[in-house]
């Protein structure tokens, strides 16, 4: 499976320290030369700046080749070159989290998920438990819709029901 992912689902996965739960359920994935120098910044926490320094096998690094066009170019650096590349790869899924990335790729015919999905299919698979993850995020400056957030622990609530 060939797996594109922006930087937030890295940055909260990695900060959080659940990045475990990335090659486990994907095995190997790629990442633009932008993200990983979004990584870096300054404003990135200090564990995430270190974790890039020196990424795990299971990740690498590969440049788009093709110049973005229009409806790329209005994206941020790593939005846009993680589509890039997926496109390029014709990659099975990209994982990210920003609305406007989320809607190009959907208009790109490409499968997108986002850190609370990746969460979620974790918790399915028993890599972490659900409520604590989601919560541990909630104390970051992650963004998570109410409505949202009380699905997510419903559904897991319910698969963890006895004969579910």
């Amino acid at each position: 499976m060939q797996v594109i992912t922006n930087n937030t689902p890295l940055r909260y996965l990695v900060f959080l320290e659940y990045e475990p739960v990335l090659p486990a359920l994907f095995t190997h994935l790629l990442v633009p030369q932008a993200v990983v120098t979004e990584l870096q910044q300054a404003r990135t926490p200090a564990r995430v700046r270190t974790w890039i320094t020196a990424p795990p096998a299971w990740l690498d690094v590969r440049q788009p080749v093709n110049q973005p066009d229009a409806a790329l170019q209005r994206l941020g650096a790593g939005e846009r070159d993680t589509l890039l590349l997926a496109q390029e790869l014709q990659a099975d899924l990209v994982l990210l989290d920003d609305r406007e990335a989320h809607a190009e790729a959907a208009r790109r015919g490409m499968v997108t998920f986002g850190t609370l999905r990746i969460l979620e299919l974790a918790a399915q698979r028993h890599l972490l438990d659900l409520p604590t993850a989601l919560h541990a995020l909630a104390a970051t400056t992650f963004y998570m819709d109410e409505l949202l957030l009380r699905d997510l622990l419903a559904r897991d609530a319910a698969r963890k029901r006895p004969g579910l």
